[in-house]
């Protein structure tokens, strides 16, 4: 586990299909500069730059006000410059030194980082308006110009865009419009380098002004992506005009962020993941138990899907790769939880572990491996504007993009096993997690009582019990992306938010994001199974169940319920399996003993006949989805005690809530990655 010191931290705030690292602040060099000047020598330097700016003197007069202030100042050495020349360059020394340039990794691509340098856009709009010849030609409100009955546009402030601008904000504030440049330049005389500057103006200054070099400021330079085939693909071309705007869209939206959140930043603490990989690769005993290859597994003539190895998604994955190569099953597992005894601070782990390693073997807690931290906004009014939890869904799909691209920039990976190169194509097999976390995966509305409420398929919840399964039109990502390409993917329940997994190959999110057994089935559906049957039977038959289950001997692996199902709501999920085991003998003959076996097949026959086209108002998500959709999953993924996610929330003790304790509550993530890796290298 020494390879927990490669944990690192990232901003994802405000980036988005980019592999982010802190800036380094650097410095823009100057060949006047040899000591740092931050103010003017003295008042009267100060006054006649003050001077000189304010009334756009010339040298000539600037250099006798010099000339004429020495003579007749009686001082024996000066206070003033030599001539404006300097003072001019003083003044330009004192603003490069207040220009914060920095750079911002805005994307890892084939083993090279591209950055931004910039400096922040607030700073350069702030130089602008402390110029006050600049102010002095400042427009502050829209003007309606005429001549001869006829309405001038001859002004940006008496055009149609700031009228409407104007229109769009509050009456007593003002807009501030802003004017963009860009255009990329070689830099060398052979050019075959480039540069691409990009600048900043406002069209609140006259135009006579707005046109003078001073009245623009560098806002920073773009990257320009270089490959060896470069402008040949059209993943290439489409990923340079992703950086594109990614980097616009890091220097320009200081300028809309109005919430508490965007004065915090938000990192993702991780280790990378291939590293997490190598590790679990380097485990002796999880070799012995890993798999390479698909096998197609018979009982009795019957296929069987027990395996995830011996399922369709394997085989499907296997046949898109080339022959020689293996296919690593990548299982994610995420989920928020609190740390503290009133559960108002939180951390949400990322876990991974791999479909390769045999079921049992997977589900001990050494074949897992923390990923990491994804970040956790939090604002003000969080979750009550659609623009916060938009950003919230946008961070979460970022801050995976992040943590997940290195599997899939090259042509497979090579991992190391017993001292051998093995050529794997990492393939995202299953993604665990509640409903809730599914639905953050997927993109979909969360409230079970929205429109469409699954994740799998776009059935409206008015027929989530419809016995028809030809009805149901399963979600994909052809069919999604298009929702969302043509601005309507909320009408059919989807964020409008790019998903992040449109971009992996092999992968359909819908279907990856499988039932969970804790969640649906042990503390959901057979939860509500019981409060049901409880419910039926009446006070007398309830305590008459209590007793059958309290007379129930003892049996290996068997947990006695001595008092009955008293306090339903306090059942474990291994409770509630314990329960299943016998349940259906403690009802037997309960309720009715005339129903014989004919009688209700019989009655059920009737039922479907009757009542084909009626809804029974019983709109449950979890009902649905075990009814339509587990079979498909367990056909493409095997038997669903290889995705559950109680072997994964025990990891919780050992990542979040033990560190957690021994932390001093600051610095949070930071310090429970210290314990983790103390607790394992001692």
């Amino acid at each position: 586990m020494e390879d927990y010191y490669s944990f690192e931290q990232v901003s994802p705030d405000r980036f988005e299909e980019s592999n982010i690292e802190d800036y380094d602040n650097f410095e823009q060099v100057s060949p006047e500069r040899e000591k740092n000047v931050m103010e003017f020598p003295n008042e009267a330097y100060a006054d006649l730059m003050k001077l000189f700016i304010k009334h756009n003197l010339n040298n000539k007069t600037g250099n006798a006000i010099i000339k004429f202030f020495d003579k007749h100042s009686n001082l024996s050495t000066s206070s003033l410059p030599k001539n404006i020349e300097a003072g001019r360059k003083l003044m330009d020394i004192m603003i490069v030194q207040k220009l914060s340039y920095s750079k911002y990794c805005i994307l890892d691509y084939k083993n090279k980082e591209y950055f931004v340098y910039y400096r922040p856009i607030k700073s350069c709009i702030e130089s602008l308006l402390s110029n006050p010849d600049i102010i002095k030609n400042f427009i502050y409100k829209y003007q309606f110009l005429q001549s001869d009955g006829e309405t001038l546009y001859s002004k940006q402030y008496s055009g149609n865009w700031w009228k409407n601008a104007k229109a769009s904000i509050r009456p007593e504030a003002h807009i501030l419009s802003i004017i963009l440049y860009s255009d990329a330049t070689t830099i060398d005389s052979l050019g075959k380098s480039s540069l691409h500057p990009i600048y900043i103006s406002l069209g609140n200054i006259r135009t006579w002004r707005r046109n003078k070099e001073n009245a623009k400021q560098l806002l920073g330079y773009l990257p320009i992506l270089s490959a060896n085939n470069e402008g040949q693909t059209s993943r290439f071309k489409r990923l340079a005009r992703e950086t594109f705007h990614n980097s616009l869209k890091f220097l320009l939206d200081p300028l809309f962020d109005e919430d508490d959140y965007k004065n915090k930043e938000y990192f993702v603490y991780y280790r990378p993941i291939k590293s997490c990989i190598e590790s679990l690769l380097s485990n002796p005993d999880i070799i012995k138990n890993f798999i390479y290859k698909y096998q197609f597994l018979q009982s009795d003539g019957e296929t069987l899907y027990s395996k995830q190895y011996s399922g369709n998604w394997w085989k499907n994955a296997k046949a898109s790769i080339r022959p020689e190569a293996h296919i690593l099953s990548i299982i994610l597992y995420s989920d928020a939880t609190t740390i503290d005894s009133l559960g108002k601070s939180s951390l949400h782990p990322i876990y991974i572990s791999l479909g390769n390693i045999r079921t049992w073997r997977r589900n001990k807690e050494n074949a897992k491996q923390l990923l990491g931290y994804l970040p956790i906004l939090s604002a003000n009014n969080e979750g009550q504007t659609s623009r916060f939890k938009r950003l919230a869904r946008e961070t979460f799909h970022n801050s995976l993009k992040f943590l997940l691209d290195p599997l899939f920039d090259e042509d497979g990976i090579d991992f190391k096993i017993n001292n051998k190169n093995i050529w794997f194509f990492p393939r995202i097999s299953t993604v665990i997690g509640d409903w809730l976390e599914a639905c953050t995966f997927s993109l979909t509305f969360k409230s079970a009582n929205s429109n469409y409420p699954c994740h799998f398929c776009q059935t409206h919840r008015n027929d989530l019990t419809s016995i028809r399964k030809n009805c149901i039109i399963i979600r994909n990502k052809e069919n999604m992306q298009e929702y969302y390409n043509n601005g309507s993917a909320e009408s059919i329940g989807l964020e409008q938010v790019y998903n992040y997994f449109w971009t992996i190959p092999n992968i359909d999110i819908y279907a990856a994001t499988v039932p969970d057994r804790m969640h649906h089935l042990d503390l959901g559906l057979f939860r509500y199974q019981i409060e049901y049957t409880k419910e039926l039977l009446g006070k007398s038959l309830e305590d008459k169940m209590n007793r059958r289950i309290a007379i129930i001997p003892r049996h290996p692996g068997l947990k006695i319920f001595a008092k009955g199902v008293q306090l339903i709501t306090r059942l474990t999920a291994s409770e509630f399996r314990d329960l299943m085991k016998v349940m259906v003998f403690v009802v037997d003959n309960l309720l009715n003993k005339d129903l014989s076996e004919i009688a209700i097949n019989e009655w059920a026959d009737l039922f479907i006949t009757l009542f084909w086209d009626c809804s029974s108002g019983m709109k449950m998500p979890k009902l649905h989805l075990w009814i339509y959709h587990i079979v498909d999953a367990i056909r493409d993924f095997g038997a669903i005690n290889g995705y559950t996610t109680e072997t994964y929330e025990s990891l919780h003790k050992t990542y979040v809530k033990i560190p957690y304790r021994l932390s001093n509550k600051k610095d949070v993530e930071m310090q429970i990655m210290k314990n983790v890796i103390k607790k394992f290298n001692i």
